[in-house]
């Protein structure tokens, strides 16, 4: 297509939609991918179009048992939507399009465009490609291409932003399927990264989450096993950052000097997040998990020695094959001991392609679920328990967007603590944005939330502040159609350097 094709402008409104499923990857995967279809001329759908969009985007996720089936579901529903909107085209990528390849075209046939994890820059080109010669593009390259990080990224939230410091996985985990769809451990020069950061917080971001698939192997590439501690201490010389978390370490790379520089960067937030798994060392040692039960809770005690109120949450497995009831009473120890503020628990289910599936003793359901309920039970007593501790403490809130889902009734908003706990607060009289900050004291706690119930004691307004004014100042001022040129072939040029239980981050 010639540039003169490009540029005559047509009464088109190209719209799109991106389906997200599975870990903070695939969150950050598609707003790069919601990105690259906005530089390439899409506007995204308005909220709740339900597939009603010129192209729909799965991101999806392969670590469940029923991953495929739930895909295909979604698929199929859109189908007919398909057969009565000429040129609407659909496309698939993540995990489970790295591991399915033409399985799905196969099963899907309306699926116009398969790519993987590896490759997620060439979404506008291969939709281009479909268009033109009108059949499926199937693209799965089996190593990275370019690191995501350099692709145009939408950010989902003007005040606090995902940034990733690599990608991939080196450990072999009999649960987990990543390192088969995600690759070797790759990571990030330090200098990029920084560099991604402070123009985030140029644009107003306050608050960045590292992000990595086993986020404290940072330096692994370059045989630095301190270059993870010495990132976080880089970040507290950013000005204008004031939140710095990350997720997920693994308690095999957790060192002391992570643990020095979390107590000494004082805009390193006193949050931990670091998967369990399971408290039993029989069961650890057949997950391939690196540690066993004291070395994890080694590890708790010095994070809380170095920082009392740190809140430390985890991800747990319950029903691993083989798994017995004096395994399962040593993962409620190892709970108990721990005094988790949070736990994301998961009952076992089989994921395809891994070692544990095949494995000898699979749990029978109604066992894995009397253990599940079991261990909610406790957790949920010491989550109301730990949050009961911060009654009467007196915290600085990150305004947050969409938290509260009864905030419009009760007349409160939502925000999150230091140590990222959900704070509902009374509405100030002040007018108050996401990504300011207020100062209230805490009157009540519930194990999933706490209350603020009186005036709020201080309202810092904040360039974060700013920067969501703005945005949604913008959006709400967007025309409701627009006169767009055809979208551009091929992938944008890069921009300048500036970015467990579950899927990956385990």
């Amino acid at each position: 297509m010639s540039s003169s094709d490009r540029s005559r402008a047509v009464d088109l409104t190209r719209t799109y939609e991106v389906r997200t499923y599975g870990c903070q990857m695939n969150v950050h995967d598609s707003e790069r991918l919601s990105g690259l279809l906005e530089d390439a001329g899409y506007v995204r759908a308005p909220e709740g179009s339900d597939g009603d969009a010129d192209v729909v985007v799965f991101n999806t996720c392969a670590v469940r048992e029923n991953a495929d089936n739930r895909l295909y579901g979604n698929l199929g529903r859109l189908a007919p939507m398909k057969t009565k909107r000429p040129g609407m085209q659909i496309a698939v990528g993540g995990c489970l399009a790295q591991k399915d390849r033409d399985t799905i075209v196969k099963r899907a046939p309306w699926v116009d465009v398969v790519f993987g994890t590896h490759n997620i820059g060439k979404l506008p080109v291969l939709l281009e490609r479909a268009r033109v010669q009108e059949e499926a593009q199937v693209e799965i390259a089996e190593s990275l291409e370019a690191f995501p990080s350099t692709l145009p990224t939408r950010r989902e939230s003007a005040y606090a932003a995902w940034v990733s410091i690599s990608v991939g996985c080196n450990n072999t985990c009999t649960f987990c399927i990543v390192p088969a769809l995600r690759g070797k451990e790759k990571d990030r020069r330090t200098g990029d990264i920084l560099a991604e950061i402070e123009a985030l917080v140029g644009e107003g971001v306050s608050e960045i989450t590292l992000l990595g698939q086993n986020v404290n192997a940072y330096g692994s590439d370059i045989g630095d096993r301190e270059a993870f501690s010495k990132l976080l201490r880089a970040c507290g010389t950013i000005e204008g950052l004031e939140r710095v978390r990350f997720t997920s370490p693994h308690p095999r790379d957790f060192t002391d000097d992570v643990i020095a520089a979390m107590a000494e960067t004082p805009n390193v937030m006193p949050q931990l997040h670091m998967p369990m798994q399971s408290g039993s060392d029989t069961v650890l040692k057949a997950m391939r998990r690196s540690y066993r039960q004291d070395r994890f809770l080694g590890i708790i005690d010095k994070v809380r020695a170095s920082i009392p109120h740190a809140a430390i949450t985890t991800d747990i497995i319950v029903g691993f094959p083989g798994e017995t009831e004096e395994d399962f009473e040593q993962t409620l120890h190892a709970v108990r001991e721990a005094r988790f503020a949070q736990a994301f628990t998961f009952q076992y289910s089989k994921r395809p392609g891994t070692p544990a599936a095949t494995m000898e003793g699979q749990i029978p359901k109604e066992v894995v679920q009397a253990r599940y309920e079991r261990l909610v039970a406790l957790q949920e007593e010491i989550s109301w328990d730990e949050n009961k501790k911060q009654v009467g403490r007196t915290l600085e809130l990150m305004v947050a967007e969409g938290e509260g889902r009864k905030d419009g009734a009760t007349h409160r908003l939502s925000g999150r603590a230091p140590d990222n706990r959900l704070v509902h607060f009374t509405k100030p009289d002040t007018e108050v944005r996401p990504g300011d900050v207020v100062t209230v004291e805490i009157t009540y706690a519930a194990p999933h939330h706490l209350l603020a119930e009186g005036p709020t004691l201080d309202v810092r307004r904040t360039r974060a502040g700013d920067a969501w004014e703005k945005r949604n100042t913008a959006e709400a001022a967007k025309p409701v159609g627009v006169m767009l040129g055809l979208p551009q072939i091929g992938v944008p040029e890069p921009l300048p350097v500036a970015t467990g239980s579950g899927c990956a981050l385990d």
